[in-house]
């Protein structure tokens, strides 16, 4: 048997519900964590999402920010709402569950911009904290997916042309060394993995660069090392849509732990 687990940074829930809604009866994904929710806990559509075959867990905020974790048939247990390590910070960021099995937790890191500035050295603060983390996680032995945007260009093969985004939080060399050091613990990440070389985008910044494919890899799934991935994907298409978010799914499948 596999499970197949998901990312999606939304951009807006309510907002985007029909798509979410079609994306998950056309694709029947196992476990999905969403980022950038953009509402409340208590207008988040559960119901909606329970109609349609999914236990939800929401860790949400008013306009922005916000992440989520969908379980088909079940519902997700809570471990962690909020990144340890800073008890002042209240951007809605990171939720943990147990969900069928795996540790999986939904993660929005901070986009960092303007750079330089206090934005930026909250992206990196924010980095260096889920980074910490990340190694307890790792450290447990659990089976731990990570899984959200990270809002990181690790390299110039994962974005159409750096040189026009140079100055953009996103492919600054301290974000990149930092996701440089997250997966020096040992995390596998999922689309490399299975596709070293190929260029392969999940966010487009408006519909005339999607269909220039001028894109970004910002979203990804970055798995324990004991666990199995059989392969992995990124719904493309979805990024075409009518209303659809500026990012669009990314998937792998694991051998069940």
């Amino acid at each position: 048997m596999a499970l197949k687990v998901a990312t999606y940074n939304v951009n807006g829930v309510n907002g985007r519900l029909a798509r979410l809604l079609e994306w998950l009866d056309e694709t029947g994904p196992d476990i999905v964590c969403l980022q950038e929710i953009k509402t409340t806990d208590e207008k988040c559509p559960a119901g909606a999402l329970e109609n349609a075959g999914y236990g939800s867990l929401w860790h949400g905020q008013r306009s922005h920010h916000g992440v989520a974790i969908l379980a088909r048939g079940e519902q997700p247990v809570e471990l962690r709402r909020g990144l340890p390590g800073d008890e002042l910070d209240r951007q809605a960021r990171y939720l943990a569950a147990q969900v069928k099995g795996l540790v999986v937790a939904s993660v929005y890191l901070p986009n960092g911009n303007p750079q330089p500035g206090p934005k930026f050295d909250y992206k990196l603060a924010w980095f260096e904290r889920f980074n910490a983390h990340a190694r307890t996680l790792l450290s447990s032995g659990r089976p731990v997916v990570l899984a959200g945007d990270l809002n990181v260009v690790p390299t110039k093969a994962d974005i159409y042309n750096e040189w026009l985004w140079r100055l953009d939080a996103v492919v600054q060399p301290e974000t990149r060394a930092a996701f440089r050091r997250l997966l020096e613990q040992g995390w596998i990440d999922a689309t490399r993995h299975f596709h070293p070389d190929e260029r392969i985008y999940t966010f487009w910044v408006n519909d005339s660069a999607f269909r220039r494919n001028a894109g970004f890899r910002m979203d990804f799934l970055l798995l324990a090392p004991n666990l199995a991935p059989i392969d992995t994907g990124v719904d493309t298409a979805y990024r075409g849509k009518d209303r659809a978010s500026d990012h669009t799914p990314v998937w792998v499948r694991l051998r069940e732990p």
